[in-house]
């Protein structure tokens, strides 16, 4: 069998610095602009139960499930699913490569976030914070076909972002380790003080009362039901690489469920606080403007850019002080599930090709740098948005599909449920393998048919067929082609 090539293999320094890293793998944008959208529109308070349902059937088996895999074998995720079946390489490389297409434009969005970091100073959005972003920012154009030009401001916070990536991998997880003990609880810290500044403005509890009043009839609904799996499933790195990854340079006798839970909690808890965050602010802003709260932008870049920027505006003082909080709470949000989405795909290539972790690194940064180019043009919000549809929805429970189906019926599961009982302060018994073989794989099938379904009846955005070609279904074609040839070479 071919053996992992890394030459000196890394070891995280401390249990804190791998549950760090994990968390701020797990812990990023969407946390602040999906979660408490998702939780609003489909049912407050009590879209809780089916998320923590779905935490428990699916979020955590599933987190287990790759923690063990990524203990046992000790190796890249190519070289893990490698181990457990030569046949399987491929899934290792699919696993590698899809968050790197998502890092692709992630970076982007990270770069609007920097320079609005900087515009915070002197407000620079101004009264029409929607004007600014579309036209003077982004210089959007009117479709995905119109490329546009390059925007220089953008592209020059996607080369900070992208080289503070480089920085923070080329020396392996010892400096991941130390970046972690600060950009992760550093953003947690900045939201606490957005949240308790949100708090205390007039109209907040009006925007907290809409965010979690709970609607207990939504419960009957399947699409409820489907959300809250998929937010799960997204917002914990999961079928990424990264979890493999980053538990194969745990040592030989360090946790694995324990830590799957305490990871999962506090992703669920940042994202529950980001929504007190997000909703005082937006209820402060909807009686400022006299207009209903579902009108001001509720998720996605509209609320980050657009909803956010024009309630700072109005804050009585220090709007400069909390416009900077915000922003750099986000990059510092950003930066971690960043460079976690490159660390699968660095680690890949050291160990098939024998590269110094250095060159790897430096080989995804660059290529990665290359690909984010077509989201830096005027027309980029619109690809962004195409190809984020299609990678988190087709490709990326595609993946987690074939995991639960490789692991649980081509191999011995019970073998990675007894190597994580061996290390592991809470033990899991056959109840595990039950979610790992039907309920994780019934849930992904489950969101995947949903989600062709729903393509192929309505066109995603109302965009042009060809454009959905190429953003979406060439992308995924690629990363599944490229990883038969990478498992093959």
């Amino acid at each position: 069998m071919e053996v992992d090539c890394i030459a000196e293999r890394q070891f995280w320094r401390s249990r804190y610095a791998f549950v760090m890293a994990a968390i701020g793998s797990a812990v990023g944008l969407g946390n602040v602009w999906r979660f408490p959208f998702v939780c609003y529109k489909n049912g407050g308070g009590a879209f809780l139960i089916p998320y923590f349902i779905a935490l428990f059937t699916t979020g955590i088996p599933l987190m287990i499930l790759e923690f063990s895999l990524g203990h046992w074998a000790r190796g890249s995720p190519p070289y893990c699913f490698l181990k457990a079946n030569k046949k399987f390489e491929w899934i290792g490389w699919f696993a590698s490569l899809a968050p790197f297409v998502i890092a692709s434009y992630y970076t982007v969005v990270m770069a609007w976030c920097f320079a609005y970091m900087i515009y915070s100073i002197d407000l620079r959005w101004g009264s029409d914070a929607n004007l600014f972003f579309l036209k003077h920012f982004l210089n959007a154009t009117r479709s995905p076909a119109e490329i546009g030009s390059i925007q220089i401001p953008v592209l020059l916070g996607l080369v900070v972002v992208w080289f503070s990536i480089f920085v923070i991998l080329y020396k392996g997880v010892s400096r991941i380790g130390k970046v972690v003990a600060v950009t992760v609880p550093l953003p947690t810290i900045l939201l606490i003080i957005l949240t308790i500044r949100g708090l205390t403005l007039p109209g907040a509890m009006e925007g907290i009362d809409y965010y979690l009043t709970p609607d207990f009839s939504k419960l009957s609904h399947f699409k409820v039901w489907l959300s809250a799996y998929a937010q799960v499933f997204f917002s914990l790195s999961l079928a990424q690489g990264i979890l493999i990854t980053y538990a194969s340079f745990l040592r030989k006798e360090s946790d694995i469920t324990n830590n799957a839970f305490i990871i999962s909690l506090a992703d669920a808890g940042t994202s529950f606080l980001a929504g007190f965050a997000v909703f005082s602010i937006v209820g402060y802003l909807s009686l400022m403007k006299g207009i209903g709260i579902e009108n001001l932008g509720l998720a996605g870049p509209h609320l980050t850019f657009v909803t956010y920027p024009t309630a700072i505006s109005l804050l009585p003082f220090g709007t400069w002080l909390f416009g900077m909080i915000f922003y750099i709470a986000l990059l510092a949000f950003g930066i971690d599930s960043a460079f976690s989405m490159i660390e699968p795909l660095a680690t890949s290539i050291n160990s098939k090709w024998k590269f110094s972790k250095g060159k790897a690194t430096a080989i995804a940064c660059a290529l990665g740098f290359l690909s984010s180019l077509i989201f830096v043009t005027s027309s980029g919000i619109y690809w962004l948005d195409i190809v984020d549809h299609f990678v988190a929805n087709f490709c990326l429970v595609l993946i987690g599909l074939l995991e639960c189906i490789s692991l649980g019926y081509l191999f011995d599961l019970k073998k990675l449920r007894e190597h994580a009982n061996e290390v592991s302060d809470i033990t899991i018994g056959r109840w595990w393998d039950f979610l790992i073989k039907f309920v994780a794989p019934l849930s992904l099938l489950t969101l995947l048919v949903a989600s062709v379904v729903e393509n192929i009846s309505v066109p995603y955005n109302n965009y042009p067929t060809w454009c959905l070609l190429v953003g979406g279904v060439m992308p995924g074609a690629m990363i599944f082609i490229l990883s038969f040839i990478f498992a093959n070479r």
